[in-house]
């Protein structure tokens, strides 16, 4: 049982839309002392919890924020989420995953406020970039990836494999000219964190924006259909600039793998993630940047499915395309 007279050790683990968060989340909690309880809180841009469910599968307790940005409505979709999770875990390190889309300083303002001051002790926020990325001046100059960057403690290149020796040392120069400084500046692949890296104390930084999160409201939950009684459930979100549609589908439905990894293709799609019992067994589909990844997945109660765009999606078309991927034409 852990000791609920000390302070959770929590970490933040910020990142752009697809650099690999959950991924790095996962191979920390498969180093995670055996002898300790881990808890992760995980917000997603879209309404499914396609992230949690992956997150479960390494036996931690997991608890989701869908539908977009955690700290909104004054943050008290976080502080129900944070709550539930304490109570219920007890754990002896609190992970937390906000959206990619989202930003950090109303998050971290919670997190440091009196209500949580004796319970949550802040270690270093931890943001992976892709260094590819810097290339991009519709990424540098994006709000929500500087605000990420800005509340860093330690910085973290991922995905160093899929770069040049110049991107590399492009990322070296731009994370040197930061100020402040960072505490550490690490180069990883495949979402591979040290959990010494976890260890130690959370500095106060400035965000570019603080009060760029206001943008965006908060929406109230609506209760989730019982999937027998409705087994093809489709959900939109928008929001920062982009759109998702998620679907929840009965795990009785099968689907066409091929199908859905021509989907993913799709020139419009920026993300497409899935856990969805495929003809072959069930699978986990990730595309990111145009690099499509499958592998084995447990079964799970439901088939997820969703896709991030920059453009607003035709509804009609991408819901009759994975019901033709399901067979249902």
């Amino acid at each position: 049982m852990p000791d609920i007279s000390r302070p959770i050790p929590t970490n933040l683990i910020l990142g752009f839309l697809g650099v690999g968060k959950t991924t790095a989340i996962l191979d920390l909690l498969r180093q995670k002392p055996e002898h300790e309880t881990w808890a992760v809180l995980v917000n997603e841009f879209g309404e499914v919890g396609i992230d949690g469910a992956l997150l479960e599968t390494e036996g931690a307790f997991v608890r989701e924020i869908p539908g977009g940005c955690m700290c909104c409505v004054a943050g008290l979709p976080m502080q129900i989420g944070l709550n539930q999770l304490i109570h219920k875990a007890r754990p002896d390190r609190l992970l937390i995953e906000p959206t990619g889309l989202g930003h950090p300083s109303q998050i971290l303002d919670t997190l440091t406020s009196e209500h949580y001051r004796d319970i949550l002790a802040i270690g270093p926020v931890i943001t992976l970039v892709d260094p590819r990325k810097l290339e991009d001046p519709r990424v540098l100059e994006n709000v929500q990836f500087r605000d990420q960057v800005a509340a860093a403690d330690i910085l973290v290149a991922n995905k160093t494999d899929l770069c040049t020796d110049a991107q590399l040392a492009h990322f070296d120069q731009w994370a040197a000219a930061l100020k402040p400084a960072k505490q550490q500046v690490f180069h990883t692949r495949h979402g591979q964190l040290s959990p010494s890296w976890l260890d130690g104390k959370a500095e106060p930084r400035e965000v570019s924006d603080p009060h760029a999160h206001h943008h965006h409201h908060g929406k109230a939950a609506t209760p989730v259909p019982d999937i027998e009684e409705e087994p093809w459930q489709l959900v939109s979100n928008r929001g920062q600039g982009h759109y998702s549609l998620g679907w929840r589908v009965h795990p009785k439905l099968v689907f066409d793998e091929n199908l859905l990894m021509a989907l993913a293709m799709d020139e419009r799609i920026v993300r497409f993630k899935a856990v969805v019992h495929t003809l072959d067994g069930w699978r986990a589909i990730n595309m990111v940047d145009g690099a499509l990844s499958v592998s084995p997945s447990e079964p799970r109660e439901l088939t997820r499915i969703e896709l991030i765009s920059a453009v607003e999606p035709d509804r009609r078309e991408f819901d009759q395309a994975l019901r033709s991927a399901a067979g249902l034409d």
